[in-house]
């Protein structure tokens, strides 16, 4: 017998079961079918290199994600300021994102036209498609540039998605939410400027963070606090089943020995395409909304160089407009935000292809990928030398994708969980895919069940 089982050692679960615990809640177990926790973060070192074969960095977008970091001051690290230099590629060469109404004047990135019309931006109408794609608000709004030089690259940067089938309410919430709450993103921007802060606020830096060895130390931090005796790996065929009288049978194998736990609450936080074979009481037509939702397949490479520097592309990084490459979503430069990431006066990229741009990537051989991946780096950057660290990651469902498919899928999570009490479907199938939106998922949920138990 427990109080809660969460079913998925990634941050979502880890955090949850944080947060918990925290509050009192020690009886609390956590299933993970890897021999591993993390989930998609898992840091490497090799060779005098920290790389990630998930998620780079993080931004501190939510006082729950601040609040979080704030537990473990010590591993906590922060950017260089050349995270704060972000690059777009135009021609085959990379131009810097304008950080300022003068930049914004003299970017070649943006049309002369989009520029001027921007100054009416304040005065177009507000959309009136709840399902507006990012594609056609941005375009609606702004302009084309800006959509090819500004949001279709951060768009594969952030969902390697493609901002025509993403809808802005949410994929971007935030966004969509100054347009229709103040009708101009401008004046949205202004305003908000001016309101009284919540409480906290000031916790919210955007600014960009890691942690010392990588983002799996974090991970490694939060596990001691939970209690590694509440965590188990290798935990497979996990299944449940309602029970009649309320709460929850969990059945899982560790090796062939089968294992069971009864519960009051049990929180999933796996990929939508799993569910069915975790809740097997339901049936293909219950889940469907929810096995809708898509994912944008990626490939990641890391690249290092012990003896090369690349003083021209210090910066967080550099991102692709679909329009200027099919195949690149982007090269990150982790190596220019951490100085520990590389050996000194040495480099580190982190090389991104795919996404829904290129699905097909994902079942390319390595040798086509390498080669992909090293004429890009040879065009775009300059890199004629052969890397001493060449690592090649394949994440076939990387990132959810918050298509028109959504409001059915929330829909039925939502119906799902009124009708079996103690069920709750997290994860990134809902509330955003970022560091700071899986922690601040978890931080409610834990203080509602906090609550109830």
């Amino acid at each position: 017998m427990t109080d809660v089982v969460i079913i998925g050692a990634g941050l979502t679960g880890l955090s949850t079961a944080y947060q918990l615990v925290q509050s009192g809640q020690t009886r609390v177990h956590i299933l993970e079918r890897q021999p591993r926790i993390g989930g998609v973060i898992h840091s490497h070192c090799e060779d005098g290199f920290i790389y990630e074969s998930g998620p780079t960095t993080g931004v501190i977008g939510s006082i729950e994600l601040a609040e979080l970091l704030g537990a473990f001051p010590d591993i906590v690290q922060m950017a260089e300021p050349s995270a704060k230099r972000r690059l777009i590629l135009k021609d085959g060469c990379f131009y810097p994102l304008p950080s300022g109404g003068k930049s914004g004047m003299k970017t070649p990135l943006i049309t002369w036209w989009d520029k001027f019309r921007l100054l009416g931006e304040p005065f177009r109408k507000r959309g009136i498609n709840p399902d507006e794609t990012i594609a056609e608000l941005v375009v609606r709004r702004l302009g084309r540039s800006y959509l090819d030089y500004a949001v279709d690259p951060f768009i594969g940067g952030i969902y390697a998605g493609d901002p025509k089938k993403l809808v802005t309410r949410y994929a971007i919430p935030k966004l969509y939410a100054l347009e229709q709450n103040y009708g101009s993103f401008i004046r949205g921007a202004m305003a908000k400027r001016k309101e009284p802060k919540q409480p906290k606020a000031e916790l919210i830096t955007r600014e960009v963070f890691s942690t010392r060895g990588g983002l799996s130390e974090l991970i490694s931090h939060l596990a001691t606090a939970i209690g590694h005796e509440r965590i188990h790996l290798s935990a497979s065929d996990c299944t449940l089943k309602p029970r009649p009288g309320g709460g929850w049978q969990v059945y899982y194998h560790q090796g062939e020995e089968l294992h069971e736990l009864v519960a009051n609450h049990v929180i999933t936080t796996c990929p939508a395409q799993e569910l069915t074979q975790l809740l097997p009481f339901l049936s293909v037509q219950d889940l469907a909304p929810i096995a809708a939702l898509r994912y944008a397949p990626v490939v990641q490479i890391a690249w290092g160089m012990k003896h090369v520097t690349l003083p021209h592309f210090y910066a967080f990084g550099g991102l692709v407009p679909s329009r200027e490459d099919k195949e690149l979503l982007g090269i990150l430069n982790p190596g220019a935000c951490f100085p520990d990431r590389a050996p000194l006066e040495g480099s580190l990229l982190s090389i991104f292809l795919g996404g829904m741009r290129a699905p097909q990537l994902i079942d390319a051989s390595d040798e086509e990928l390498i080669e992909l991946a090293t004429d890009r780096v040879h065009s775009y950057l300059g890199i004629t030398q052969r890397p001493d660290l060449l690592r090649l990651f394949r994440h076939r469902y990387a990132i959810p994708q918050y298509e028109a498919s959504s409001e059915a899928r929330l829909e039925r999570i939502g119906h799902l969980e009124a009708n079996y009490p103690g069920l709750h479907l997290a994860g990134a199938v809902r509330d955003g895919i970022g560091i700071s939106d899986r922690v601040r998922q978890a931080k409610i949920l834990a203080d509602e069940l906090s609550t109830d138990l």
